[in-house]
């Protein structure tokens, strides 16, 4: 049978969520848990791959096996097993033909910035930091210029593995919860560093650095060698991941990440 999983996690002490040869990754740990409850070995496919020390909030994945278990072994069974910042949400028996990856509509990032002269310390591993004031308005405009179909070339990192640099962002939206601001981007799908190079390349636009239209010219121009430095992970969240209703998957609860945040559509 094919079992879909919900998951949240911390990513701030692993390397991120692919598998390594020294197993400090959160698809090693998981699959580890999946395997003792199946009695078996269990490889699990991803939505997608969070980079190290990036979060998740609402990550899917899928794995075979012929292990009969009731739901409640693959949640409550799989977090007695994990440790305390990656904890499953919900699991099912999903169709044969359902794919983690392949089945997704859509994918959604949150980026947390907080905007003040000082840096975090609670929240140190939970938010991104700038410490010069940023003009939101003009990172909102310049944020505008990449939604749609682009070839979205000058924001991936040089390692990504896609086949095609061509992506379709469907909404980029930045807003401001006191001196945080919230960076909502949701894509067909994403390359791989590219929103946080977005971040980054936003970030210089609202110091001041580059006017506005530098963002068509630096889309325009395919080569990530003029754009912004790749920002930090940490205020970074896979907060949903879309499918058509008939896979039964249930929807992202956006619970807020600090308290009094709000984070709901």
């Amino acid at each position: 049978m094919r079992i879909a999983l919900v998951l949240e996690y911390d990513g701030s002490r692993y390397c991120g969520w692919q598998s390594q040869p020294e197993g400090c990754s959160i698809q090693d740990v998981l699959e580890i848990a999946l395997s003792r409850i199946a009695h078996e070995e269990i490889r699990i496919i991803t939505a997608g791959r969070t980079d190290s020390g990036v979060h998740a909030l609402y990550q899917v994945v899928h794995f075979d096996t012929a292990a009969q278990r009731p739901a409640s072994a693959w949640i409550r069974g799989v977090n007695a097993l994990l440790p305390n910042d990656i904890a499953v949400l919900w699991a099912a028996e999903v169709s044969g033909e359902f794919h983690a990856r392949y089945s997704a509509l859509e994918r959604r990032y949150l980026y947390l910035l907080l905007n003040q002269s000082v840096r975090p310390g609670i929240n140190n591993k939970k938010v991104g930091w700038y410490h010069h004031p940023l003009e939101l308005e003009k990172m909102q405009t310049a944020g505008n210029i990449l939604i749609g179909e682009h070839d979205f070339s000058s924001f991936r990192a040089a390692e990504c593995q896609a086949k095609s640099p061509v992506r379709t962002i469907t909404r980029l939206t930045i807003t401001r919860q006191g001196n945080l601001l919230v960076f909502d981007i949701c894509a067909n799908a994403f390359l791989h560093h590219m929103v946080r190079n977005i971040i980054g390349c936003l970030v210089y636009i609202g110091k001041g650095k580059y006017s506005v239209e530098w963002m068509y010219q630096l889309l325009a121009s395919c080569d990530r060698t003029y754009a912004a430095p790749t920002f930090s992970p940490a205020g970074l969240y896979l907060a949903e991941v879309k499918y058509d209703i008939h896979w039964g998957l249930p929807e992202s609860s956006q619970k807020p990440i600090i308290p009094g945040l709000s984070l709901h559509d």
